[in-house]
């Protein structure tokens, strides 16, 4: 990186019609530095560090998607991590099963809406798609980011995530499901005197290690005001019809 004054110091001779060589030559500095100067790729790439450097919704004070955020952080509680890589630069990664194309494509959606200043990629894993995004800020929006596996520390959400939950409970516990859960049915067995008869019917089951990620997806099925119940020790199932039926509204199977 060169100073503001060298820079500007090429520029007028440049603005002169003087050769880029001439100009690396009078002001100590190489031919392509020269070339990016006078093109304005220097300032195009100084300007981009400068936006992503402030795209933080917590650091800067940029929008924040709510509804797309409370979606995302279901998401990561259920099935997603973050791993520091290089200089204070976060990776982001939340694993999607390849039987569920719309659930992968939502996850993309849902990381690029949050943090639109980072870019989103898919890696192919064994049997799952691996959607990852880089950024210095997914800690900030992700405080309960911690050393271990989630169920081994607690995880207590901020006063500003409570806010948007308590706001979007619905968007919160479609992420949570589709990312560590499941819609499907069940079948019961009866045995009646005119014979053995089946009986079937949909319900919903969220299934996680950590006691507090369960605490929050049941306050949020109470703020819908979605009957729920737990099945194990690490799993929550909703199986009343109209329970059913209202979660239907928010979540539905994945796809």
């Amino acid at each position: 990186m060169h100073a503001r004054e060298t820079v500007d110091r090429a520029l007028s001779p440049s603005s002169q019609g003087l050769f880029d060589r001439q100009v690396a030559e009078l002001c100590g500095v190489s031919i392509g530095a020269v070339q990016k100067w006078r093109t304005g790729a220097r300032r195009a790439r100084e300007d981009e560090d400068r936006r992503r450097h402030h795209s933080c919704p917590r650091c800067h004070d940029r929008a924040l998607d709510h509804v797309t955020y409370a979606h995302l952080l279901g998401l990561y509680l259920g099935d997603g991590h973050i791993v520091r890589c290089r200089k204070e630069v976060y990776q982001l990664s939340l694993f999607c099963d390849n039987g569920w194309p719309g659930l992968i494509e939502e996850a993309w959606q849902a990381m690029a809406r949050t943090m639109p200043t980072s870019s989103v990629s898919r890696r192919q894993r064994n049997g799952c798609t691996e959607v990852k995004s880089y950024s210095k800020h997914w800690v900030c929006l992700f405080p309960q980011h911690g050393p271990g596996m989630k169920h081994q520390r607690e995880i207590k959400l901020t006063d500003w995530q409570q806010e948007i939950v308590e706001t979007h409970p619905g968007m919160f516990v479609r992420g949570l499901i589709h990312s560590d859960g499941y819609r499907g049915m069940n079948y019961i067995r009866r045995d009646l005197p005119s014979g053995v008869r089946w009986y079937e019917y949909p319900r919903y089951h969220f299934k996680n290690e950590s006691r507090d990620i369960l605490a929050l997806c049941g306050k949020a099925l109470d703020l819908l005001g979605v009957a729920w119940r737990f099945n194990n020790r690490n799993e929550l199932s909703v199986a009343r019809r109209e329970a059913v039926e209202l979660l239907d509204l928010y979540v539905g199977p994945k796809y």
